[in-house]
């Protein structure tokens, strides 16, 4: 089965249902108070491009650029559905948010991610980022896991 990624809206039912799967996950994972989600209609704001993968027209994995000042993108909202995982869906995301940034005049991509998210760390890895210190306004706690990729050159 083929895989397509393209720009979409998150505005869509099928997409909330994907958002709400992440949460879900999120949630089993790390404390609510350390969780820093976007809701479906901040990631529709225009500041913010959604990616959703899809096979068969059925969405099954998503991801995001949000644009901050200082020529900075942050890489949020990332899941590939368990059915779909081990097929590198996410590093295809990632590379699409990444040719985006760079289209954008972005610099640098940042993200944060969780402590136990070990499937998260091998995507962005093998995507070229390195681990840093807290990027953005993001506490320094034992939760966060921070990434950052230069863009430049």
């Amino acid at each position: 089965m083929t895989i397509s990624v393209a720009v979409e809206t998150p505005l869509q039912d099928e997409v909330r249902t994907l958002i709400a799967e992440l949460n879900a996950v999120l949630l089993e994972l790390t404390p609510p108070e350390h969780c820093h989600h976007l809701a479906v209609e901040q990631m529709a704001d225009a500041d913010t491009t959604v990616f959703i993968a899809r096979e068969d027209g059925a969405a099954v994995a998503c991801g995001a650029l949000k644009r901050h000042a200082d020529g900075i993108g942050e890489v949020k909202r990332m899941y590939t559905r368990p059915s779909h995982r081990g097929r590198r869906i996410g590093e295809e995301i990632v590379s699409r948010i990444e040719v985006l940034a760079r289209s954008k005049g972005l610099t640098r991509l940042v993200l944060e991610t969780g402590d136990r998210h070990y499937a998260a760390w091998k995507v962005y890895e093998r995507s070229g980022f390195t681990r840093c210190g807290p990027v953005l306004d993001y506490p320094d706690v034992k939760w966060s896991v921070f990434y950052d990729k230069k863009l430049e050159g």
